[in-house]
């Protein structure tokens, strides 16, 4: 099991994916494996090479307190070729590389509220974030 989490640590809430990293690797969970990053980039689809499921995990605004948890499909989107790959585009380049569908993957999307540069963790994102890690724990057993 392979859990990535993408974020900045320096724009407030934003570095929900980092620190929920930092608190699963702390549990050491076995057999789930720990990655993060910035952000997702197209030679992450060689991280999901023999895994049996990937969550991954960034802080949104779209989804509902304290998380919203969606399965994921690979996609093809514009998102490939810029900044902020999407996790079902690394999915397709996962596709496109191996030639074989990839692992299943859900996105944990921790709600977050502030995302400004040098902003600390807010309140609400701190609560979402215990709230995400006590489903983590359930969903990697």
């Amino acid at each position: 099991m392979l859990v990535f989490a993408w974020g900045n640590a320096s724009r407030g809430d934003d570095a929900l994916g980092p620190l929920f990293i930092e608190r699963l690797r702390a549990l050491a969970l076995p057999g789930v494996e720990c990655l993060d990053d910035y952000q997702l980039q197209p030679e992450h689809a060689l991280d999901l090479i023999g895994r049996e499921r990937v969550l991954f995990v960034d802080a949104g605004l779209a989804c509902a307190a304290p998380f919203g948890a969606t399965p994921l499909t690979p996609q093809r989107d514009a998102s490939f070729s810029s900044h902020a790959m999407s996790p079902a585009a690394l999915l397709q380049a996962y596709v496109d590389v191996q030639g074989t569908a990839p692992p299943p993957a859900t996105l944990l999307a921790i709600r977050g509220e502030r995302f400004e540069l040098g902003e600390p963790l807010s309140e609400a994102a701190q609560l979402n974030l215990e709230a995400a890690l006590t489903w983590a724990r359930a969903f990697l057993r």
